[in-house]
């Protein structure tokens, strides 16, 4: 058995521990996280108690830890479900995407740990203390992006496979006009029949500075361009947005991992605009993605620009994506997974 951690703060998480946990094929894997259970998940769930609702205090531990709130019933009974599930299941082995908080309980327990990077400035204490209990770190992006600041102590360890995406392996598909959610309510329509271009842009749901007004301004900007807004503000979220990321000219997105990685299995042109996040996150890997000329990154929401970035992504095309997104990443993660719960342990 395989114990996957996964952390519930936006769905990025979640749909990548499912595509790793999908390429584990018959190998017995369990789920536990806050979140519910996803539909496509190939395995067994454990649904945890929330740990961040109601009064929060101390939550750092003077800095050793990242969400540690003392006194906090909710985080009591969670960690109490992962313990317990442990000692009834003896995992061979024990993926956490992302806690260091889990890490150390699970590792002290003496499982064998793998831990998911992220992106941005990981040289704080409580990251390097999950990499040192780390037996294995999985990078989901390419060998040559240098997006981790804190990682190079432990590259012994890491493992770069490349982007991670739900869609890895699917082929592409057109869509219809009629699949798109609908456009930002103040913005006009483009009659299909006279639409030129499309773009969709994609919003997730771990938070955004976008606003209606934006959206709004920036179709007036370009009348030759039919946008398609999935995620916020003021529009709704598709299950499978596989079609529409196909059938866009260009895709306007922020610069979270699964956003990119599934931008990239669509080898799609792109604008990246990144979200401000902790650690710098999403800033670092649009840095990585514009060095490498992948997508039109903008640091900002281009305000006034529009046609000309859109263009501009056009030229640029959606190729060199392979760069960020080869073939098997899912596969690769997962079959280290499993080699290292195969292992003997010393």
């Amino acid at each position: 058995m395989i114990g996957y951690y996964v952390h519930h703060q936006g769905d990025g998480h979640v749909t990548r521990a499912a595509a790793i946990a999908r390429a584990l094929g018959d190998e017995p894997v369990c789920g536990l996280s806050s979140r519910p259970r996803p539909s496509d998940w190939p395995g067994e769930w454990l649904q945890l108690a929330r740990d961040d609702e109601g009064p929060i205090e101390g939550e750092t531990a003077d800095g050793a830890l990242h969400w540690a709130p003392q006194g906090h019933l909710g985080l009591r009974e969670r960690m109490a479900q992962i313990s317990a599930w442990v000692a009834t299941h003896a995992p061979r082995r024990f993926v956490v995407d992302v806690s260091v908080e889990v890490t150390v309980l699970v590792r002290a327990m003496g499982v064998p740990t793998v831990v998911m990077a992220l992106p941005g400035v990981r040289d704080d204490y409580a990251h390097q203390l999950g990499y040192r209990l780390a037996d294995a770190i999985i990078a989901p992006w390419p060998e040559w992006a240098d997006v981790l600041r804190g990682g190079a102590q432990w590259r012994a360890k890491t493992h770069a496979v490349g982007a991670i995406s739900r869609f890895e392996g699917r082929a592409a598909v057109t869509a219809t006009r009629t699949a798109a959610a609908p456009l930002v309510p103040a913005a006009p329509l483009v009659p299909a029949a006279t639409a030129g271009r499309n773009v969709l842009l994609l919003s997730g749901r771990g938070g955004t500075e976008l606003t209606v007004d934006d959206l709004a301004a920036a179709q007036a900007e370009t009348p030759g361009w039919t946008w398609t807004v999935l995620g916020p503000p003021g529009t709704r979220w598709v299950a499978d947005p596989w079609p529409l990321l196909c059938a866009a000219d260009v895709v306007v997105t922020h610069a979270g991992q699964n956003a990119i990685a599934d931008v990239a299995a669509a080898r799609r042109p792109a604008v990246i605009v990144p979200q401000p996040r902790p650690f710098d996150e999403q800033a670092t890997t649009a840095r990585a993605l514009d060095a490498a000329g992948l997508a039109v990154v903008c640091p900002v929401w281009p305000a006034g620009t529009w046609a000309e970035t859109l263009e501009r992504a056009v030229q640029t095309g959606g190729d060199s994506w392979s760069r960020w997104s080869p073939p098997g990443a899912a596969n690769r993660a997962a079959t280290l997974i499993r080699d290292l719960a195969c292992a003997p342990r010393t």
